[in-house]
């Protein structure tokens, strides 16, 4: 095994959509980091659970979990500085006029419950138009190739029993956003509008866009093993505002044309580990 670096921070968001929470530790499993992507907005009219793709306002928002990562029972502090508990029956109404539509926040449900997931489809191809209009391409920039999406990407939000849409868990490392932080001196590439789980500080040498490099082999955190899968094409959401940097158009425009439209990658995990800020990362 090599050693590529180590873990600099950890991040699980406990609402599908809303900024998270930094960890000193965790349980990283099958289902990634424990307490995350255990809660959800959805749209009562659509009947469909939202992301901050389709309602940034949701970034707005940060939630963390007071449940020790079980995802029982989360807290929400909204825009104006107000925390409001999952528990508390005026979230749904605060949430729906934050965004601007009914819906209520909602835990996870079992796999079987396949409606509950289900992507809301006027037609055959409505939806995909929505879909694509959330990576906010300009005139001759490309888009992702939706043709390696999951089978069920067509059919749900996200895959039932989980609010992830492809994998558990996303890495991102410091060398990538220095590298993009080069090129754009003047956007603030803030590590959290990428979203990741994992935030690897790589060995010193290292440069450029290293994660890529890691795709199709594994990493090894204590008795985890990472399956580094795919790359994370990035869509609108990198540009949005959160409680403490700005809107950016410009970081996006730079992933795309000086990164192949990709920050981080995807991965999966086998085995369980508890995992800490400063823990060593290995390639195997």
């Amino acid at each position: 095994m090599l050693n590529v670096g180590h873990i600099k921070e950890i991040w699980r968001y406990p609402v599908k959509g809303m900024a998270g929470e930094s960890l000193a530790s965790g349980e990283l499993g099958e289902r990634g980091v424990g307490g995350d992507r255990t809660w959800a907005l959805r749209d009562v009219t659509r009947k469909e659970i939202q992301s901050c793709k389709f309602r940034p306002q949701l970034l707005l928002c940060q939630a963390r979990d007071r449940s020790n990562g079980a995802g029982r029972h989360v807290e929400v502090t909204l825009p104006d500085g107000a925390v409001v508990e999952s528990t508390d029956a005026s979230i749904h109404d605060r949430l729906s006029r934050l965004i601007g539509r009914a819906s209520t926040l909602e835990a996870l449900r079992p796999g079987s419950d396949l409606d509950f997931y289900r992507r809301h489809k006027l037609d055959d191809h409505t939806w995909f138009e929505e879909l694509k209009a959330t990576f906010e391409r300009e005139e001759g920039e490309p888009l992702p190739d939706f043709s390696q999406a999951p089978p069920a990407f067509a059919e749900y939000v996200s895959t039932p029993g989980m609010f992830f849409l492809v994998t558990p868990l996303h890495v991102v490392t410091t060398a990538t956003l220095r590298h993009l932080k080069r090129l754009n001196p003047g956007a603030d590439w803030d590590r959290r509008r990428f979203r990741p789980n994992l935030l690897i500080e790589p060995s010193s040498d290292a440069l450029g866009l290293v994660e890529q490099d890691w795709i199709g082999k594994h990493l090894k955190l204590g008795d985890a093993t990472i399956d580094c899968a795919g790359t994370t094409p990035r869509c609108g959401a990198v540009t949005r505002a959160q409680p403490e940097f700005a809107f950016d158009k410009t970081v996006l425009r730079t992933v795309v044309k000086e990164a192949d439209q990709n920050v981080g990658i995807y991965g999966l995990v086998s085995g369980s580990s508890t995992i800490h800020v400063g823990d060593p990362v290995y390639l195997v």
